[in-house]
């Protein structure tokens, strides 16, 4: 017997499928496997002619014993070796096979489930990435795509080919002599039932496993982050004596799946000891009784490892199996996740240029939609109630109010990363709804408060704005801003290589590549989360210069931080509790002492007091 660790990783409790879920898992899974049906049917073929190569020794050994040795046949015996041989050799190119041809069609398939999953994601609306944290979202494509991974690298070949072996080794028993069967099928019960309290025993060992292991690394990162303070206050023996124990929580952890481990792992192969003897005892009297041949006994015993180690095997791959699973089940889960803001069949264009009309418009985060004479039934609180703003063509609109007034909700829905519960936002007078998202994206962009970069150089940055556009036409879009000088101190110029999260840049460089991304788009309506509330004074003068370039000319709404970049602006829109409650220039505003006027007067006194 086979003696060994336990191979297969914890699965959590809430992972767990039960029956129903597992079968429309499998289902769905088959549906997905419609492309690779033709490579799964010839690795189920290769394993099945792989399992009979290998059942055939056995009897062949029976064969040989009987006709060779009992009989005297060295023609037979000589056959019996030969064909032992080829079969053998046989068996191993088809195992070499099965496996390369699972393992690759495997791949395939994970391929095309990480290509679908990331693609799906990609379209998924803001709101949802506001909803779902971004580790969550990560480990669906890492450990969950991993659990698959280790099922189609390690489990796969072997979960079939144990199943076909031992479902083989009992037909070929009982049909070469079912009375010896009955006397081998006593032992296989209680091999069963230990494989049972194994799997149970051994997957909650490993769950106190990856707890512990979670906790000692807990305290071994927080020990070393906070390093300087543990020195400083003297701590280092409070946190050696943490760690200590939080080590040997994991030891104790540790030592319980060897417990485990050393309770059935002898256990099996004492009862493979046993059933020899059954069988050798049994065997002989049949013998001695002429119901059976030598050679039937030792064919037995040489089954008999077919019939244990599958059922020892099949135990450890159970946890990689139940993974899997639920892996496939959380996969499916997030693609069955619709798009909250989608294009709507014959979707059209929205016009090169246009008034943006707001009209009546109310939100809420997470609510229905309304009922069809226009009655809002949010599941959340109203962040906007019955908002309408129109933006001409060319004008300067501010955005100013408190915070969590929803003056950033209402810029979003402008973008459409959301769609209103209630009233509509159109463009040219088309209805957001109504436009294609490309032409949508198109016209109308967003500049968040926060430049994001991803890695890659300068150049490819600004080219997300409009990814088939020429490097002469970025050079363009950042002479278009005054920033080639800028840019051309760089390093290598528009080429350096900004790393993970444009590291490598000050928060005023990545706005700046920001800003020259949205002119390289040269939307029609431009709209900007303050670009130049989190700057330091100096780089604040670049971007605002920078800015006043961009927005020449062109439809701009701003969220104000700050009411210096309101009073620019040709009309302020002030929202608080999620009303429109003011319109008017800054000289009107204030004029009308209400509470733009109140809101200028403490943000003055504000400015007066910090200087």
């Amino acid at each position: 017997m086979r003696r060994g660790w336990v191979e297969a990783g914890p699965v959590d409790e809430d992972e767990k499928l039960d029956r129903e879920e597992a079968r429309r898992v499998l289902r769905r899974l088959w549906r997905l496997l419609r492309p690779y049906r033709r490579a799964v049917y010839v690795a189920v073929a290769v394993l099945v002619a792989q399992t009979a190569c290998l059942l055939a020794g056995p009897a062949l050994v029976r064969y040989g014993v009987d006709a060779g040795l009992t009989e005297n046949d060295g023609a037979a015996l000589n056959r019996a070796a030969v064909i032992f041989l080829l079969v053998a050799v046989l068996g191993l190119a088809l195992g070499r096979t099965a496996i390369w041809v699972v393992s690759r069609t495997g791949e395939r398939f994970l391929r095309y489930l990480r290509a679908r999953v990331f693609r799906h994601m990609i379209d998924l609306s803001t709101g949802f990435f506001e909803r779902e944290k971004t580790g969550r979202l990560v480990s669906r494509m890492t450990s969950d795509i991993d659990a698959l991974q280790e099922l189609i690298a390690q489990g796969l070949v072997m979960f079939v080919q144990n199943a076909l072996i031992f479902v083989g080794a009992l037909v070929v028993i009982v049909s070469m002599s079912w009375q010896l069967s009955l006397a081998v099928l006593v032992i296989v019960p209680p091999v069963f039932v230990a494989s049972r309290w194994f799997r149970r025993e051994s997957n909650r060992a490993y769950l106190e496993v990856r707890e512990s292991i979670g906790h000692n690394l807990a305290t071994l990162q927080e020990g070393l982050e906070g390093v300087r303070v543990v020195q400083a206050f003297g701590r280092e023996r409070g946190w050696i004596r943490r760690f200590r124990e939080t080590n040997e929580a994991q030891y104790e952890a540790n030592l319980e799946t060897v417990r485990i481990s050393a309770r059935y792992f002898p256990f099996v192969e004492f009862t493979g000891v046993l059933g020899i003897a059954v069988l050798v005892g049994a065997g002989g009297v049949m013998v001695d009784q002429e119901i059976i041949t030598v050679g039937t006994v030792l064919a037995f015993v040489l089954y008999l490892n077919n019939l244990f180690e599958p059922i020892q095997q099949l135990s450890q791959l159970y946890n990689t199996l139940q993974s899997a699973g639920a892996a496939l089940h959380k996969l499916f889960g997030l693609l069955d996740t619709d798009p909250a803001v989608a294009e709507r069949p014959g979707a059209v264009d929205l016009p090169e240029r246009g008034a943006l009309v707001v009209g009546g418009v109310s939100f809420a985060y997470g609510g229905g939609p309304p009922d069809t004479d226009g009655t809002v039934h949010p599941e959340g609180p109203l962040v906007l109630r019955d908002v309408s703003l129109a933006v001409e063509p060319g004008e300067r609109v501010a955005l100013v109010g408190p915070t969590g007034a929803g003056k950033s909700t209402l810029a979003k829905l402008m973008v459409r990363f959301y769609d209103p519960k209630g009233g509509t936002i159109a463009f040219g007078g088309v209805d957001l709804r109504d436009a294609t998202l490309a032409s949508l994206r198109e016209r109308i962009v967003l500049v968040p408060q926060e430049g994001f970069l991803f890695a890659g150089t300068v150049r490819d940055n600004i080219r997300v704005g409009r990814a088939e556009a020429t490097d002469a036409e970025v050079e363009a879009a950042v002479r278009a801003l005054g920033l080639e000088v800028i840019f051309g101190a760089f390093p290598d110029g528009l080429d350096t290589e900004v790393r993970e999260r444009g590291s490598r840049l000050s928060a005023g460089e990545k706005q700046l590549v920001s800003l020259a991304r949205a002119a390289l788009a040269d939307p029609a309506l431009l709209v900007l989360d303050e670009a130049t509330s989190n700057l330091d004074p100096g780089t604040e003068r670049q971007v605002e210069r920078a800015l006043d370039l961009l927005t020449a000319h062109r439809t701009v709404v701003v969220v104000a931080h700050r009411l210096s970049t309101a009073a620019r602006c040709n009309r302020i829109a002030v929202v608080d509790e999620g009303r429109l409650m003011e319109v008017g220039t800054h000289d009107e505003l204030l004029e009308r002492r209400g509470r733009y006027a109140r809101l200028f007067a403490a943000w003055d006194a504000g400015q007066a007091r910090s200087a």
